[in-house]
């Protein structure tokens, strides 16, 4: 049977080009085609915003912050530096330290790329673009993220370099800190949800929480709990390692952290790996607090990307605009503050809808 998603679809996105494309006649052998087949739009079209905001879209938002003017010397808008950036990193020679520990040197930069990879598989995207829907949806994107933090400890740890040494111990130090005020706030939205399924959780944000001259302002969690969704958007800035968290890079203290021996394509992936995990925080805050795919006129698609480039817009703007802070207050700060007050919004919010209910 095929699982419901939202906005009136009734396929998942392998099902659905399935249908389309008649592979469905194919038995099991048609519907992996197919799977195969969504699984490389979504992932190519994370990929693409991947591309653009890396190279092109981070300069140009911080030069905008910092009143300078960037890339604009290639191509319109200096879009084609995406193109520059990519044929000089990846024509540039793999250089490996002579004491590397392979082959975790060498799966480091997957594993940090793959796991974000992993994370989008069950988040719906509107307009029927949605490759799975397990109950456990909002627990496995946890899980699968969480991994990157193998992956930054295997880089930092098999460059043979005390700063990627350094860069990876903060790093595993700062997402076990944050890693649980992030899960416990999102089961804050759980409580109101009352499931862990994706789908459901967007379904439940549909209701309009009231309606003021005409118009009607959705139940979106963000504006039910706005605590939550400021905890979860602060904890979500250390997971993906943006300022005033920017501790296992610190280029001013140790040069880059857990990347600082990779090159050419190592680093294309490692650099890759830190936008998909931006853009998956920004999926993931999209879908629990803000509606996911929901929107007047556009299609849901559209609306899904605009919310997920705006959360990317808010990290440029703390990178640009918020100092760093020191490893000891990073772990103070995850520990004595957030943790508790995530646990404190967790039974506060228990409290209420089991009153409500």
């Amino acid at each position: 049977m095929l699982a419901p998603l939202q906005n009136g679809d009734t396929y998942l996105f392998p099902e659905r080009i399935a249908d389309l494309t008649g592979l469905s006649e194919y038995g099991t052998a048609g519907d992996l085609v197919a799977a195969f087949i969504a699984a490389f739009i979504v992932g190519n079209l994370m990929l693409a915003m991947t591309g653009v905001a890396g190279p092109w879209a981070k300069r140009k938002i911080t030069a905008a912050f910092t009143d300078r003017i960037a890339v604009n010397r290639i191509g319109p808008f200096g879009l084609l530096i995406i193109v520059a950036d990519a044929v000089r990193l990846l024509s540039k020679e793999n250089i490996i330290p002579e004491n590397a520990d392979r082959p975790a040197y060498d799966l480091a930069p997957i594993v940090v790329a793959g796991s974000a990879m992993l994370g989008f598989a069950v988040i719906p995207m509107g307009s029927g673009v949605q490759l799975a829907d397990p109950e456990v949806g909002l627990a496995y994107v946890f899980a699968v993220s969480g991994i990157a933090s193998i992956g930054l400890v295997m880089a930092g740890y098999a460059s043979a370099n005390k700063y990627s040494l350094l860069g990876g111990l903060r790093a595993v130090a700062q997402n076990v800190a944050y890693e649980i005020p992030l899960v416990v706030t999102g089961m804050s939205v759980v409580i109101f949800a009352g499931s862990l399924q994706m789908s459901t959780i967007v379904e439940a944000q549909a209701e309009p929480l009231l309606t003021v001259a005409g118009v009607a302002i959705p139940s979106w969690y963000a504006l039910i709990n706005p605590f939550a969704f400021v905890l979860f958007i602060m904890a979500n800035l250390a997971e993906v390692g943006r300022n005033p968290f920017d501790i296992p890079e610190a280029p001013t203290e140790i040069v880059a952290g857990y990347q600082t021996e990779y090159s050419s394509v190592y680093f294309v992936l490692i650099y890759l790996g830190e936008f998909l995990h931006i853009f998956l925080g920004g999926a993931l805050i999209a879908t629990i607090f803000l509606g996911g795919p929901a929107g007047p006129v556009l299609p849901g698609i559209v609306w899904f990307i605009i919310k997920i480039w705006a959360v990317f817009l808010l990290t440029q703007w703390f990178r640009s605009a918020v100092p760093r802070v020191r490893i000891d207050q990073l772990i103070e700060i995850g520990w004595k503050g957030m943790l508790v007050l995530a646990f404190a919004n967790f039974v506060l919010t228990a409290i209420i809808v089991g009153l409500i209910a």
